[in-house]
């Protein structure tokens, strides 16, 4: 199973894509720790923002294009389809427990954040993508069910 998207031809920078998932460890581990919804609005404000892709009002991108630039990186490009499908992913994981936290459910809320330090966790220090993995195989199947 080949690893491009299909659909896409937008590329975006692997660098700056790990940067924003070690914002997102930061903020999520601040989370748990805490339990302050401030830090969970903060993940909704930030995923909604990128998800709409206004990222000029996005903390965690101004933050990771800064770095970026600060440490002179050269672009490492990759697709964009599955990193924006991991996006919608992150956003839904963000929603969801952001409303079990508002309403007192913090257990089932603390069982999303960890889920998603895991997935920020592995994008940032081993560039590996839960949600990309996801993306493909998703891909995989549709093509193997448009064949029957």
């Amino acid at each position: 199973m080949s690893q491009s998207c299909p659909i896409s031809i937008h590329r975006i920078d692997a660098h700056f894509v790990r940067f924003v998932a070690f914002e997102v460890l930061i903020i999520g581990l601040l989370l748990l720790i805490t339990e302050h919804l401030f830090f969970s609005f903060l993940l909704l404000f930030d995923f909604l923002i990128r998800t709409l892709k206004i990222n000029k009002l996005s903390p965690f991108t101004n933050i990771a294009k800064l770095i970026i630039h600060c440490l002179d990186m050269k672009p490492k490009f990759c697709d964009e389809a599955p990193k924006r499908f991991s996006l919608y992913l992150g956003l839904g994981i963000v929603a969801f427990l952001t409303f079990f936290l508002t309403f007192g459910y913090t257990e089932i809320a603390t069982i999303l954040v960890i889920a998603l330090l895991i997935c920020a966790f592995l994008e940032a220090a081993f560039d590996y993508c839960v949600g990309c993995k996801v993306y493909y195989y998703l891909q995989h199947f549709v093509r193997i069910n448009r064949r029957k």
